[in-house]
């Protein structure tokens, strides 16, 4: 197996059953590579008449909710989304391609973060996004200045309210960032997580090392049951172990933990598989995140909407109450039951891949 990456299977694509332009969004090049990739899929492009987005809402919320997630508008990013934020503890800034996600993640962390239908917008404007981020180099809190990871350096997370895999067969839009972060000659990385396997487009892309891309896991029986819409996790880890190959450096983002009553026996079954998955990779660069399952007030009565249905603890009794940012309300394991996690998913992932750092722990 040793320096041998798996057969891809073929990957599974998101097909948006309407696609919408608006003017704007028509008037830069990368709107137009955009149309054309869209239409080439041989899927049609309705150019609206003006800059707002119309016919999403339904007559009933899960109408509303299957319209929107079916839908990909083209459009222009907010001035507000060009000026750029911290995004710790995952990197130093922020930076926004696309927002919204086509998935169906029963836990999804953006219910509740994001205001309107989840459609799905793709940015236009790329070039000028990209253009800006040199202004925020060295700039940066979480990584660019952090002793324990300036190895990093200025770090740009650009998957905080999308999926990139999920939307580069109909976009192109990473394939021109990680061209552009290989030609831009400094400390800085980007980065993103995905929960697709669709790397083909990356292989063999010169990319300087200056792009990791991170792969969203987790146990089966809360990936097969709540993250409806995605790779499977062995598809995955397939991807990440054929970007390894290609010297990407590539990471783990274990999340949301939870606490399952057997969730030793079923993480330790995914830490084997991901110890697999990056057997005899030459010069491996691995990273973790580990992230519990915590939820808000906001999000459990969207997701409750979304998913009438859903099976995920949501028990506000057997949590604890914690105060984020400006007072915000969110429920996490308690302190007890969080050390326990912290120590067996710390000792169990330094001893099956021992090359593995982890970043932080949450």
């Amino acid at each position: 197996m040793a320096g041998l990456a798996p057969p891809a299977r073929p990957a599974r694509r998101w097909t948006p059953r309407r696609v919408v332009a608006t003017p704007a969004a028509l008037d830069h090049p990368h709107g137009q590579r955009i149309v054309e990739r869209v239409r080439a899929l041989g899927i049609e492009v309705e150019q609206l008449r003006a800059n707002r987005l119309t016919g999403v809402r339904g007559q009933t919320d899960r109408e509303t909710y299957a319209r929107a997630k079916s839908t990909m508008a083209i459009v222009v990013s907010p001035p507000a989304r060009r000026v750029l934020q911290p995004i710790a503890p995952s990197a130093d800034w922020r930076v926004d391609l696309a927002e919204g996600c086509p998935a169906h993640c029963q836990y999804c962390y953006l219910a509740g973060s994001l205001s309107g239908p989840p459609v799905t917008r793709v940015y236009a404007d790329l070039d000028d996004i990209l253009a800006g981020l040199s202004g925020y180099a060295g700039r940066g809190t979480v990584t660019s200045r952090n002793a324990r990871r300036a190895d990093e350096g200025t770090t740009f997370e650009a998957s905080c309210y999308t999926d990139p895999l999920a939307l580069e067969h109909l976009t192109g839009s990473w394939r021109r960032a990680v061209q552009h972060f290989a030609d831009w000659d400094a400390p800085v990385q980007l980065r993103w997580t995905t929960k697709y396997a669709d790397v083909d487009t990356f292989v063999g892309l010169p990319h300087a090392g200056r792009t990791q891309v991170r792969f969203s896991v987790n146990c089966a029986p809360v990936s097969e049951r709540f993250e409806g819409g995605t790779a499977r996790v062995p598809d995955r880890l397939a991807a990440l172990r054929r970007l390894a190959l290609d010297g990407y450096p590539v990471g783990l983002t274990i999340a949301p933990i939870i606490a399952l009553p057997d969730w030793r026996e079923r993480y330790g079954e995914l830490l084997d598989q991901v110890r697999a998955a990056v057997d005899g990779v030459p010069g491996l660069d691995l990273t973790a995140e580990l992230i519990t399952h915590r939820f808000t007030p906001g999000s459990k009565e969207v997701l409750l909407d979304w998913y009438p249905r859903t099976r995920l603890e949501m028990d506000e009794e057997s949590r604890a109450r914690k105060h984020g940012r400006f007072g915000a309300v969110k429920y996490v394991y308690p302190r007890e039951q969080m050390a326990e996690l912290r120590n067996w998913f710390t000792t169990e992932l330094t001893a099956r891949v021992p090359a593995c750092r982890i970043l932080y722990w949450t």
